[in-house]
């Protein structure tokens, strides 16, 4: 079950990315091939006001979703430099609370987020361009930080089994070889001697 919600999670980023940058790319060619007196008679009667908007809201489900995938892979940067100093034990806990106040935070967001979209979606606002409801736009908002929310138990979880932290190395470049005791972006996992 999670191998499906992280694939669905994963391909839902990968599609909205996608479906954005065409629709910017589509809408782009359209306002610099309607400057061309040859391609003007075709391309007047196609009216793209609405991409720009459009964009606007696939960005923030993918940002919203995205920052999910980043508590799940580990790549969010964190200023941890004391707490890799802390003995073990020590480590470990602010750890815990750390990802435990991100899931309190982001299941407070949820929650009134819901109930925002919940009431929103009793009036009749719309999107200005697409005049789509604005309920659908908002749901971003506690579906994105219900996931989030769920990484952040997920990850608490597993540290709280294992000592492990998702782990993602920003300066990694495949076929170069670093120096692994080098990472100060995030607190290090327990089974190394606070090493990663």
């Amino acid at each position: 079950m999670l191998k499906f919600l992280d694939r669905l999670e994963e391909w839902m980023i990968a599609c909205l990315m996608g479906a954005a940058t065409l629709i910017t790319f589509v809408a782009v060619l359209h306002r610099y091939g309607s400057g061309i007196p040859a391609l003007q008679p075709y391309l007047a009667h196609i009216n793209l006001a609405w991409a720009q908007e459009l964009t606007v809201y696939l960005f923030v489900w993918m940002a919203k979703f995205g920052a999910a995938y980043g508590v799940r892979t580990g790549i969010h940067v964190g200023v941890d430099v004391l707490i890799n100093r802390l003995p073990d034990k020590t480590r470990g806990r602010f750890i815990v609370f750390g990802l435990l106040a991100g899931a309190l935070f982001t299941g407070a967001v949820a929650v009134m987020g819901g109930d925002f979209v919940w009431n929103i979606a009793h009036t009749d606002q719309t999107s200005p361009d697409l005049e789509a409801p604005m309920w659908l736009v908002y749901l971003a908002i506690p579906a994105g930080s219900t996931l989030m929310c769920f990484r952040f138990l997920q990850v608490a979880w597993n540290f709280v089994k294992t000592g492990n932290l998702p782990k993602h190395d920003h300066g990694h470049v495949d076929g170069i070889e670093g120096d692994d005791t080098l990472d100060n972006l995030h607190p290090h996992d327990m089974h190394h001697g606070g090493r990663p």
